[in-house]
């Protein structure tokens, strides 16, 4: 998105300034709903209430199975990403940093979902053929769909896997596949440094590798797949075997400089922000990003090379580090914005960990730019704002102690739901948490944003959703957006702090805190046993305290997880909503360490939202 790093540099003029000022927006402090707070009542029947509510979210995704088709497996990108014939190769040329056959991305956090049979990739891995008008118009591309974050999974009793439908994927490692990119291209290379010659030693061990590949198996790219209406074929792969060895001098160069670039940039980031952790943000935090994406660090780069923008690059970065863990996406209408009352401005609910960006399609965008793409698809925006909006979040699948969970609900009642109920958009500063996330979108970043967003998806822009033309950036909850570009951020002084977020499939969010540095619900509540170092990104789920696998002394079956460790940076410190605090003259209690009963009780509770 080439305007969007326009932007960063035109916002540092008046005619900027007035982009974000002119046209109203944000006019006043997001508010909390009045009370009383929105309090679910715990179930009399567990079982029933789980098989029902399991049912409805089978429901809403056979309703919206076209949008789900998309938010699961389209490419972010008909023209950014990684040629499709190279990844495919890649354990071949360089298989000491892939998986094994099929599974080589496994390394990295994407897994094949069982109920997608005979796909050539797992599930998050697009690729653009099955998005493109014309499926034989160019080479695929291949870049993460939505799924790559927001298809999770928990290990039952039985052995079996449950899906997590726009839950959290905690093995997914953006910043590991980047490096493996780097790694690849190094291996290929060797010590050469002139691009033209890179591009050439490339070239000969990816057609190398396409040629014995094709020699054992004729399907070996797309495995015959079928998709909707589409057939992958043989005679479909060698169309794209075709066009890629035309173009694969510009293509192999295109993909040699993208990501060097990116991932030295990144490099360059974390050496800024993130003393003491390097070694740990060079390999990646599986289940985490940093919020400020590569799109910012790619603009930084792009501004320093030139002697007129130069000057003007340190504002591409925000002013500090914004490492969060991925959040859920589903009943994302329980805390979207709503209009006031003349429909001029929104009020009441968050978004994000901070709610800067309130309205759920530039959630979206922000989403697809931050994994470093330029020329996003909208239409996968739109599609997972149609999915999401009231997609319900996946039930707890094991058992439930309902009489303690009743309890539980009178201590949340008492102590919870005032902040954690739906909408509320008011930002709170003094919990003890980090502060880095809730500054990563500082004047520059926001105003850059602003126009960023507003170029790729205005209110203007068309796509085809449905075979139909559609604006989905022309209205919000029925109402215009037309002279309404404000509305995509909102100011930094507006959400310099956290949301505290609806509570809906808490259970399935673990770890906690919006750095993931809390393991389990008990934990969070009894912050005197919070462990500094413990394990993330397993399977297998902590019926008792309420979060996945976590103690650094118990293995799993399949030794999964990697160790992460609070104290190396303040960005993973572990503090926070570990005091009680007083509102409105009333005292809510956050620290159970002195009453650990409560806090199972309201663990039981919250098992059952």
């Amino acid at each position: 998105m080439k305007k969007l790093l326009l932007g960063l540099v035109v916002v540092v003029t008046a005619a900027g300034y007035f982009l974000y000022s002119a046209d109203g927006g944000f006019s006043k402090q997001l508010a909390a709903p009045e009370p009383p707070a929105f309090v679910k009542a715990a179930p009399d029947d567990w079982e029933a209430f789980k098989q029902n509510k399991m049912a409805a979210r089978d429901a809403h995704i056979a309703k919206y199975q076209t949008a789900y088709n998309r938010f699961a497996d389209f490419a972010q990108s008909e023209t950014d990403g990684v040629p499709y014939i190279i990844l495919k190769l890649l354990p071949k040329v360089a298989p000491e940093y892939w998986g094994e056959g099929d599974d080589f991305l496994s390394v990295m956090g994407l897994f094949y979902d069982e109920r997608l049979q005979g796909s050539p990739v797992p599930r998050g891995m697009g690729f653009t053929g099955m998005s493109r008008v014309d499926p034989k118009a160019n080479i695929d591309y291949a870049s993460f769909a939505c799924g790559a974050c927001h298809i999770g999974r928990v290990r039952l009793d039985d052995n079996s896997i449950y899906y997590l439908d726009g839950g959290v994927n905690s093995e997914f490692n953006v910043i590991g596949y980047r490096k493996r990119l780097v790694q690849s291209i190094t291996k290929m290379v060797g010590k050469e440094t002139d691009l033209a010659k890179q591009t050439q030693l490339i070239k000969e061990k990816i057609l190398t590798a396409l040629d014995e590949a094709r020699a054992s198996d004729p399907n070996y790219f797309y495995k015959n797949y079928t998709y909707e209406d589409r057939r992958f074929d043989a005679a479909y792969e060698q169309v794209q075997i075709d066009l890629f060895k035309s173009t694969a001098d510009k293509v192999i160069a295109q993909f040699i400089q993208h990501h060097v670039s990116e991932y030295e940039g990144w490099k360059a980031f974390v050496e800024k922000y993130y003393k003491g952790a390097e070694s740990r943000l060079f390999d990646g935090l599986p289940g985490m990003e940093d919020a400020i994406g590569f799109n910012t660090v790619k603009a930084n780069i792009k501004l320093k090379q030139k002697a007129l923008t130069k000057p003007f690059a340190s504002l591409a970065l925000p002013p500090s580090h914004g490492v969060t863990d991925i959040m859920a996406v589903w009943e994302q209408n329980t805390h979207d914005p709503v209009w006031n009352s003349d429909k001029s401005d929104l009020v009441n609910g968050g978004g994000q960990w901070t709610g800067h960006i309130p309205l759920p399609i530039y959630k979206n965008i922000a989403a697809q730019l931050t994994i470093g793409y330029e020329n996003v698809d909208v239409r996968v925006s739109a599609f997972s704002e149609e999915l999401l909006d009231k997609m319900p979040a996946s039930v707890y699948p094991f058992e439930v102690n309902i009489a303690l969970a009743k309890k539980g609900q009178v201590l949340f009642a008492e102590n919870c739901a005032a902040c954690h109920q739906p909408n509320n958009g008011k930002v709170y500063r003094d919990i003890g948490t980090d502060m880095g996330r809730a500054k990563v979108a500082g004047l520059f970043v926001t105003l850059g944003a602003i126009s960023g967003f507003n170029d790729v998806c205005g209110a203007d822009t068309v796509v085809q959703m449905y075979g139909k033309d559609t604006k989905p950036c022309a209205h919000y909850k029925g109402v215009s957006l037309e002279g309404k570009k404000s509305l995509a951020m909102t100011p930094p002084k507006l959400h310099d702090g956290y949301n505290a977020l609806p509570l809906v499939g808490l259970w399935a969010q673990a770890p906690y805190l919006h750095n993931g540095s809390v393991p389990t619900l008990y934990h969070l509540l009894v912050p005197n046993e919070r462990p500094a170092i413990f394990v993330k990104s397993r399977l297998d789920y902590d019926k008792k305290l309420a979060g996945f696998a976590w103690n650094t002394n118990e293995t799993t079956a399949n030794k999964e997880g990697y160790i992460f460790d609070t104290r190396l940076s303040p960005a993973m410190s572990n503090k926070g909503h570990d005091k009680d605090i007083q509102q409105d003259g009333k005292t809510f209690k956050l620290n159970w360490s002195n009453d650990k009963a409560g806090a199972l009780a309201i663990i039981e509770y919250l098992k059952t939202l």
